[in-house]
């Protein structure tokens, strides 16, 4: 039987299921459970999880209700994939707006954690291209929201973790584009004044950009990574075979004495130094561009039975570097370093979401394995930092975030409460309310 964890597969907890067949026959006032839509499963922490309660797998609502193909609008149930909303409409001449580094996550999950990816600086969050929803409250009650209509409660259902009720279909604006190919450079940069020239040079000129760093490195090469920036090739291909993932399994959890200090720090050196030519210029297919890792099934194992954290932060620009510098310094000198360590600008462009994450500065997100105390001991350290700085932590990824760092990070969290489903909950809202 399929386990409904979280990515990290932290925490364990005991749920529920319960599978809904159809939009328009679908009640939830008859379930005596605190309830919780769950997609895929895909966030990292326990946003996705309701411990003790029940969740509704949204995956049989998966129907396309309407495709306008020369307007691009999307109709859809909010348990679609974005995968198969990529291969209905790549084809069509159209593209996601916005996607995160994942596309197996349903279009329910992508509005509930207001997901955002490699363009933020251009376009925004997810949510700013959703027009329209409906949405279905515990009460029975069925609301179609918009910015026109329902407002408060189509703000609230933005990145607001499915607290607000069930969406059952959404409508999302698409972008339009010539070729499946990407144009891209990937260029290596020494430390974090490096990356923030880069940074700064690529805003206008790159759709999307975003950086691997070694998180270990330290002294002169701080922050040191690669840049890699890409945009929409303006050539149509002639032929382009669709990308099948994933190609690769991990079959079983990796043993535990496998992540280390060294192997970590051995894998970042020779990451850094892989490409062989800097910059390094490619056209391709846009899925390993935009999804590298989607091409490993179960990833998630490498970090072990005992799972994984993902830490992802944001803080303002003013500063920003000096921010980051203290956060790097922090982990490297933790000895708990990171595979998979994402550096990135956030633009200005406000989400109309009340509880989302993405805000104008620069984000960092980082990948531990499961080490306990000494990790949690790390986190606390982090948050103190961002706290400071009046920056956030992503709910999406998380598992452990204190009711203090919450309401820090989200002042809205009162306006948030009042368009709360009453019959909806999570293992994270109960946490973080103190509940």
């Amino acid at each position: 039987m399929k386990a409904f964890q979280s990515w990290g597969r932290i925490p364990a907890v005991s749920q529920k299921i319960i599978f809904p067949q159809w939009r328009n026959v679908l009640s939830l006032n008859d379930i005596d459970n605190r309830l919780l839509a769950y997609g895929r499963g895909r966030s990292y922490g326990d946003s996705c999880l309701n411990d003790q309660g029940a969740i509704c797998v949204t995956s049989r609502m998966d129907h396309f209700i309407h495709f306008d193909k020369e307007q691009g609008l999307l109709r859809c149930e909010s348990g679609v994939g974005l995968d198969d909303i990529l291969a209905l409409i790549v084809p069509q001449g159209w593209f996601l707006p916005v996607t995160p580094g994942t596309k197996y996550v349903t279009l329910g999950g992508a509005i509930a954690n207001d997901v955002h990816g490699k363009n933020h600086h251009l376009n925004g969050t997810f949510g700013c291209h959703v027009t329209k929803l409906e949405l279905l409250r515990t009460t029975g009650e069925r609301l179609q929201c918009s910015l026109d209509e329902n407002t408060d409660l189509f703000r609230a259902t933005i990145g607001g973790l499915g607290l607000t009720g069930l969406i059952t279909w959404a409508e999302i604006r698409l972008k339009k584009i010539v070729s499946p190919l990407m144009d891209t450079e990937t260029l290596r940069f020494k430390n974090l004044n490096e990356f923030f020239s880069l940074a700064e040079e690529s805003d206008q000129d790159w759709e999307y950009t975003v950086s691997w760093i070694d998180c270990l490195a330290q002294g002169e090469n701080l922050g040191r990574g690669l840049f890699m920036r890409g945009r929409h090739s303006d050539v149509p291909a002639r032929e382009t075979r669709e990308v099948r993932n994933p190609i690769l399994n991990m079959p079983m959890d990796a043993p535990g004495f496998l992540l280390n200090q060294y192997t970590i720090h051995l894998f970042n050196t020779l990451y850094y130094r892989k490409n062989r030519t800097n910059p390094l210029v490619t056209q391709g297919h846009y899925d390993p561009f935009f999804y590298p890792l989607d091409s490993i099934k179960n990833w998630n194992r490498m970090y072990g039975r005992r799972g994984f954290y993902q830490y992802q932060c944001v803080v303002p620009l003013t500063d920003g570097q000096g921010i980051i510098t203290e956060l790097l310094k922090t982990i490297a000198a933790s000895g708990m370093g990171s595979f998979l360590s994402v550096l990135k600008k956030f633009g200005d462009i406000q989400s109309p979401g009340m509880l989302s994450f993405p805000r104008q500065g620069v984000t960092l997100a980082l990948d531990f394995p499961n080490y306990g105390e000494r990790v949690l001991a790390l986190f606390e350290q982090l948050d103190r930092i961002v706290m400071q700085a009046k920056g956030a932590v992503y709910p999406a990824k998380d598992a452990r975030m204190s009711i203090e760092a919450f309401q820090c990070y989200f002042p809205q969290w009162r306006d948030f409460s009042q368009h709360r489903d009453p019959g909806m909950s999570s293992s994270f809202w109960r946490r973080v309310m103190g509940e």
